[in-house]
């Protein structure tokens, strides 16, 4: 897969931001000291970090080059590395690992998020944030047009898979910590147009889609895939449209 391109990813910052403060705000430890930012992207949800906790040690890494340099250039005073979540352990006095919208990219999720805990210190907290839309007509789109014969056997089936519902996350993760919070929230972003619903998702979610087509056949599905998403997406009465974004969120403290 093409590394992420920080600067679609960055076109939507503050909506993309809105859950992390949601997340950050809903972690309930007293006194944080060491956060790690993993999966940190271009540096915004690490600047979030700064501003909940501005006298905490905050590191983060990502498995983007691209993302890291970005993330030097917003905040040249934190230390960023590229990493590998699936090869990464904490350090004994970490006091909060943070995620948004990175753990729906590892189809063994569940089992990295048990591994970290399970490594972390007693009285750390691991807060997620996961977006939880792929029954929604934004992804349903994508499918589709990935079917299309010029490019089906190229594609071929990269679609994440669904996440479980929140009694497996209970279940798995419970057993491990004393304190747990799941909830589930709906976002409904305002787009300009259907073209910044294309343009959102383009920083993201479709780029394992895109990933193995040359230039021409970039433009054919995203053209294919804009006619879906005007007839999926009705138009408000300001030529705006909502984005329906559901996300699911989990705090653990050990």
């Amino acid at each position: 897969m093409q590394d992420w391109s920080a600067k679609e990813y960055l076109k939507f910052e503050d909506e993309r931001l809105r859950p992390v403060h949601d997340l950050a705000n809903a972690v309930p430890l007293k006194e944080v000291k060491n956060i790690v930012d993993l999966g940190c992207g271009p540096g915004t949800s690490t600047e979030v970090l700064c501003e909940h906790w501005p006298k905490a040690k905050i590191t983060g890494f990502d498995s983007s080059p691209e993302m890291i340099a970005n993330a030097k250039k917003r905040l040249p005073k934190i230390e960023f590395t590229v990493q590998d979540i699936e090869k990464w352990s904490p350090d004994a006095d970490v006091d909060l690992l943070f995620s948004n919208a990175v753990f729906q990219w590892l189809p063994d999720h569940i089992e990295q998020m048990k591994r970290l805990v399970s490594s972390m210190k007693n009285g750390a907290a691991l807060a997620v944030q996961m977006p939880d839309n792929l029954f929604e007509p934004l992804h349903r789109a994508m499918i589709h047009v990935a079917e299309d014969k010029r490019w089906n056997d190229r594609i071929g089936s990269v679609a994440r898979e669904k996440l479980p519902n929140v009694s497996v996350y209970y279940d798995a993760l419970k057993p491990l910590v004393h304190y747990i919070d799941l909830w589930q929230t709906i976002y409904n972003p305002i787009m300009e147009n259907h073209e910044a619903i294309v343009d959102w998702v383009k920083g993201a979610a479709l780029r394992p889609f895109l990933a193995p087509l040359n230039e021409q056949e970039k433009q054919d599905y995203l053209a294919l895939y804009l006619e879906r998403i005007k007839k999926l997406y009705p138009t408000q009465y300001d030529g705006k449209v909502l984005l329906r974004f559901p996300r699911l969120f989990l705090v653990l403290v050990k």
